[in-house]
């Protein structure tokens, strides 16, 4: 059956490139290339990092790699398009078909364009094995364009060719080189380009070991250097940049023979074998050996050895005057070296045996060694004991000749015994040889002894030898011992010395109390006793006391804290009678007690030092006496370092709750408090944390708060809260920054009611940001000379003065106050009235019945109130009626008339409330109530406390 063959013609269009995304071209040309070609063909797109496109370009490739499947089996060695030095352009792959019948097409931009198997043709495959090479012949510019081999549907290459306009400006030349060396071409393009192509008749080079290809930084010049070059390098060389080429020849030619390896400078001693050596590039070339430039041969005491390609002069036993410049010809080349004979120092192997045996002497005696040696002059002679020189003196004698130097070490002790090395040195070289010095003397001391057991007839005792045994065997041991509360010692073994090292003394008296010590004998005698072990009285073993009763915590604070027990009961044959206490500790978090007496203590009662405050530890104490030590009695909790548990509260009752400071002073808080374990201490500024410029000081009994310049801004309720794990405590304070007021504006006076001058006023300019600022009114009259305070804590611009008198002057002064005092006055015109005197008539009116009889009524109501919390509050209102009306004042309709809590005044109708220090409780309705038998009448107001909700003001009048 026919397979039925579908051809296209044309194929897909690649999309065109968007701005900022790759160029689908790119993408096609990566999927068929060997990834050594990424870097090339990115670089003629412009992409010089491809790192990110390796996703998915791998993925592209698994897509394509999944067509290609279903009609090829394999595809390998894609060669891109590339002008050839005969003219013609070719690209091709390996690729083995499913089936050989296969419809292979060739694409140029999409359009299928026809190829035959002729060479002539324009088009043209030719496929040998497995191997498909597609040609372009005579290629011109029209011919470029994006090729694409497709095998039935599926593409198997992609490859894009680029004729750009360019031509040689300079062409290559041709190169001579001799071998080994290297050959440049260069050409000069008239075209910035990337790359060319640098090639033989048969291939092309890549950049590499062999080849090294350099583009200048304009792309206009290109190079091509041919390392190493070789016989095998001869030919013809092309540079094709587009599809025009520049040819050039490279000649290389033959040197003959040279120097694989020359001849080095080489270093021998006297008596020693020394060679130089070199190599030659041929086996068959013969050569000359040359000292200082007489000729060499096997008679002349050395010996020439060829060895094919390598020549050597071999020297057996050098002297000082085979020190020469030694060089080696052969056809032509030479190569030189110098050959340099040292003598260093040299000891000799008998002499050495000798010096290397150990000096033994005994103490006091003199001790000598004695050294030959041979070398080049001069010689520089230094001997050692334990790597520290030794240097003339009245116990060190030192001899030295050019062959031979001697040593003399006089009345040797046991000290001087150790390491004897003298050190040889001239200008070649270093030698040592080391020897030792025994000092044979009495031994050391042994260790203390140690009890082992003690009984009322009978101790034992053992003991540790001597580290230092005096150079000889130890022969046994002297033991002595020491009543207590005597000076003498006696020799327990009367009998001869102790072999072993330990002892049973037996001539003891119970309950004495002794005092033991040992010595180590040698050869040369008994060395220093011991020192003496701990005092142990001759008596039967103890039992281990009991657990201590009673323990408690006394007293503590953050470093120590003291312990309290009772001394456990003894009982006969279990728990015999305590002698001492041991106390340890263990912090929490560690597994290993530490003891804090290292000697028992006999007192019931013990201070642990140098606690970590607030540390946590376990306690325990344990009884202990000779037999031992008792169980430990601990607590049944762990103990912090710190003192006992306090709630904090504030120490200082005085403690002021009111600051008022000038603007620019320094403001310094001292808040002293108790609290235990140390506290946690904040501080908040109106509710707020404190700002930047706010310094806070602490303390383990108090806390300072500092602003270093005060402000008005810092003005505020500043609260510090004092807190432990037993409670808190919190404490405010309010500083007001302030400065001193600003006069009041101008004061008129005005009389509307004969016998009173009303008095109004500017307010002053420190009014608005001062809530506290308020106004005083003084006067002075022509009749006294002194002023009077008519009126104080007025917080509106307007008062009036009564009992004024005709007849006279007045003179009145108004000042600003706040905290920090009175401005200076603002002072009003003078203001009098004259009494005028005329005769005295009387007529006689008509008897009229007049009655001026009213009810009672407001003047001035009362006005709404706003007060920060602890300041003053100052509230008024004017009345009229006749009879004149009683007066009370509520709040929240209860009367405040006789509650002490507040100064109420009358004033000539002008009725006035002062509440010296405003606090929660005083938010509410104030209300003013007038009576007399004609009617009644009420003015109310609402007093706002800083941050209290306020309520509405209401005036009710009853008639």
């Amino acid at each position: 059956m026919l397979k039925k063959t579908v051809v296209v013609t044309r194929k897909k269009q690649l999309p065109p490139k968007k701005d900022g995304e790759i160029d689908p071209k790119l993408l096609e040309l990566l999927i068929c290339a060997p990834k050594k070609d990424y870097e090339k063909i990115c670089a003629d797109f412009g992409v010089f990092d491809f790192r990110w496109l390796l996703k998915r370009l791998n993925q592209l490739k698994k897509e394509r790699a999944d067509e290609q499947a279903k009609v090829v089996e394999q595809v390998d060695n894609v060669k891109h398009i590339e002008v050839k030095p005969d003219g013609t352009a070719e690209f091709g792959l390996d690729m083995t078909l499913h089936d050989p019948n296969s419809t292979i097409n060739l694409y140029k931009d999409g359009t299928m364009i026809p190829y035959g198997d002729d060479e002539n043709s324009k088009h043209s495959m030719k496929k040998t094995g497995t191997k498909y090479v597609f040609s372009i012949n005579d290629p011109q510019p029209e011919d470029a364009g994006f090729y694409q081999v497709d095998v039935e549907e599926a593409n198997v290459l992609t490859t894009d060719f680029q004729v750009p306009a360019v031509e040689f400006i300079a062409k290559i030349k041709d190169v001579k080189a001799f071998e080994s060396e290297d050959a440049i071409f260069q050409c000069v393009l008239s075209t910035p380009l990337n790359r060319i192509t640098w090639s033989k008749q048969d291939s092309s080079f890549e950049h590499g070991d062999k080849y090294e290809i350099t583009v200048s930084e304009d792309k206009l010049i290109h190079t091509l250097k041919v390392k190493d070059c070789s016989m095998a390098d001869n030919g013809t060389i092309y540079a094709i940049a587009g599809v025009t080429r520049s040819s050039a020849s490279l000649k290389v030619e033959d040197l003959g023979v040279q120097f694989v390896s020359g001849l080095s400078d080489t270093v021998a001693n006297v008596g020693e074998r020394a060679e130089l050596s070199c190599k030659l590039s041929s086996e068959t070339s013969e050569g000359c050996w040359y000292k200082n430039g007489k000729l060499l041969t096997n008679g002349d005491g050395v010996t020439i050895i060829k060895d094919g390609a390598c020549h050597r002069l071999i020297i057996d036993c050098c002297s000082k005057d085979d020190a020469a410049v030694y060089r080696f010809e052969a056809e032509g080349r030479k190569s030189e070296a110098t050959l340099d004979i040292q003598d260093p120092p040299k000891i000799d192997a008998d002499a050495l045996g000798k010096f290397t045996k150990p000096v033994i002497i005994k103490a006091g005696e003199n001790a000598e060694w004695k050294l030959p040696f041979s070398g080049g002059a001069p010689m520089n002679i230094q001997w050692y004991k334990d790597d520290d020189e030794l240097l003339p003196a009245l116990n060190v004698r030192i001899d030295t000749s050019d062959t031979e130097s001697k040593l003399r070490l006089v009345k040797c002790q046991r000290k001087d015994g150790g390491d004897v090395k003298i050190k040889i040195k001239n200008e070649f070289g270093t030698t040592e040889a080391i020897s030792k010095l025994i000092v044979l003397g009495y031994p050391g001391s042994p260790t203390a002894p140690k009890v082992v057991s003690a009984f009322k007839d009978c101790i034992n005792l053992s003991w540790c030898p001597p580290c230092d045994t005096g150079g000889t065997k130890i022969v046994g041991y002297n033991l002595e011992k020491n009543k207590k509360g005597t000076n003498y010692w006696s020799l327990v073994n009367q009998g001869g010395p102790i072999a072993d090292t330990k002892y049973a003394v037996k001539d003891v008296f119970e309950g004495a109390a002794y005092e033991f010590r040992v010595a180590a004998i040698n050869l040369s005698g008994a060395g220093d006793p011991s020192i003496p072990c701990e005092t142990v009285i001759a008596r039967d073993p103890m039992k281990p006391p009991g657990k201590v009763t009673d323990l408690k915590l006394t007293s503590s604070n953050y470093t120590t804290f003291s312990l309290a027990w009772t001394k456990p009961k003894e009982m006969k044959g279990v728990e015999d009678e305590a002698q001492g206490y041991y106390v340890e500790i263990r912090p929490i978090e560690n597994l290993e007690w530490t003891r804090c007496n290292t000697l028992p203590i006999t007192l019931t009662s013990y201070t642990v030092l140098g606690l970590k405050a607030m540390a946590t530890y376990w306690v325990r104490v344990i009884a202990t006496n000779y037999g031992g030590d008792g169980e430990p009695q601990g607590f049944d909790n762990y103990i912090i370092a710190m003192p006992p548990p306090v709630k904090p509260k504030f120490k200082d009752g005085n403690m002021k709750t009111f600051v008022v400071i000038r603007s620019g002073n320094t403001v310094r808080l001292n808040i002293n408090f108790e609290a235990s374990p140390f506290p946690e201490i904040s501080w908040l500024k109106d509710g707020i944390p404190l700002p930047k410029h706010v310094t806070i000081t602490n303390s383990d009994k108090g806390s300072q708060l500092l602003i270093p310049t005060s402000e008005r801004s810092d003005s505020g309720i500043y609260t510090i809260t004092v807190k432990n794990i037993v409670g808190q405590e919190s404490f405010n304070v309010e500083i007001r920054v302030t400065d001193d007021p600003r006069p009041p504006g101008p004061v008129e006076l005005d009389q509307n009611t004969p016998g009173t001058v009303t008095l109004s006023w500017t307010s002053s300019p420190d009014e608005k940001r001062d809530d506290r600022l308020h106004y005083m009114v003084s006067k002075r009259d022509s009749f006294k000379r002194d002023w009077r305070t008519v009126a104080d804590n007025l917080f509106n611009n307007k008062f009036t003065v009564v009992n004024i008198v005709p007849g006279r002057e007045y003179y009145f002064r108004v000042f600003a106050k706040n905290d920090m005092g009175p401005s200076a006055p603002s002072v009003s015109p003078v203001f009098g009235t004259t009494k005028e005197k005329e005769k005295f008539l009387v007529n006689m009116p008509e008897k009229k019945s007049l009655d001026f009889q009213s009810p009672p009524s407001f003047l001035i109501p009362l006005k709404r109130r706003t007060a920060p919390q602890g300041y003053e509050c100052y509230m008024t209102c004017a009345v009229k009626g006749d009879p004149a009306p009683r007066v009370t004042w509520y709040r929240d309709n209860i009367s405040l008339n006789t509650n002490t809590n507040y100064h109420i005044s009358n004033v000539c109708g002008v009725c006035s409330l002062l509440i010296l220090r405003v606090g929660a409780k005083d938010n509410g309705e104030f209300k003013v109530v007038i009576q007399n038998k004609l009617g009644i009448a009420e003015s109310s107001m609402t007093l706002n406390v800083r941050g209290i909700t306020t309520c509405t003001v209401l005036v009710f009048v009853h008639l």
